[in-house]
């Protein structure tokens, strides 16, 4: 533990830690962010759609059951080195299970709240916006919390593969060069930096949790 604490404090001094947390902080949020938007674009397509999610559901299937971290030699290949492989890594990972989460929390929603809406004449992007989306921001953001690690565990895959710069890179620097104190640090800091988006996520959930106990109170109280 010294070694690591000594260790870190090098790295920190000299600029080299922040460097490489930067670079897999900035590729975390944007496998984070674009999977996590794309799969919930993708899962309004398919709760839009019945026969499109019919169509999809197989193949969706055979998708999340495919080792994705065994395949991103492939998928840097054809993305590309450097972030575009990293990130594309990232997205992969966690863009299926997003679309089948999303899609199976749209599904759930109450059907006796859905037949209302339609009964006054309500169109689909009016239940859609009105109903299905707010019924499940709870959902989507704890979705969200599970793309996080979704997300590093991409990020990092992709700086083992071709990186220079990035905590995977640390990682698997130390343990080519037999220091382990330089990979136990590299994981102690992707730990705390996992930690540190997962409470940020927390945050907005109970402020919006809060916002949500004073609407009802408000309508209790009129």
């Amino acid at each position: 533990p010294s070694n690591i604490y000594h260790l870190f404090i090098t790295y920190l001094q000299n600029g080299e830690l922040l460097k490489h947390v930067g670079v897999s902080v900035y590729e975390t949020i944007l496998g984070l962010v674009i999977g996590t938007v794309l799969g919930i674009l993708i899962a309004i397509a398919l709760w839009w759609s019945e026969k499109l999610s019919k169509i999809l559901d197989p193949f969706l299937v055979v998708l999340n059951a495919l080792p994705k971290t065994a395949l991103a030699p492939i998928i840097i290949v054809w993305a590309g080195a450097g972030i575009s492989g990293i990130v594309v890594t990232a997205v992969t990972i966690s863009v299926v299970v997003t679309i089948l989460s999303a899609y199976n929390d749209f599904t759930n929603v109450d059907e006796e709240k859905v037949k209302m809406l339609k009964s006054f004449g309500a169109k689909k992007s009016q239940i859609l916006f009105k109903l299905i989306l707010p019924a499940n921001i709870g959902n989507l953001i704890n979705l969200t919390k599970i793309n996080i690690g979704m997300a590093w565990v991409g990020v990092i895959v992709g700086e083992f593969l071709v990186s220079r710069y990035g905590i995977g890179y640390l990682i698997v620097y130390g343990s080519q060069v037999f220091k382990l104190d330089l990979v136990m640090m590299g994981v102690l800091v992707l730990a705390f930096c996992a930690w540190v988006m997962y409470e940020i996520l927390n945050i907005i959930e109970k402020i919006y949790n809060s916002k949500i106990s004073n609407s009802i109170k408000r309508c209790n109280f009129l």
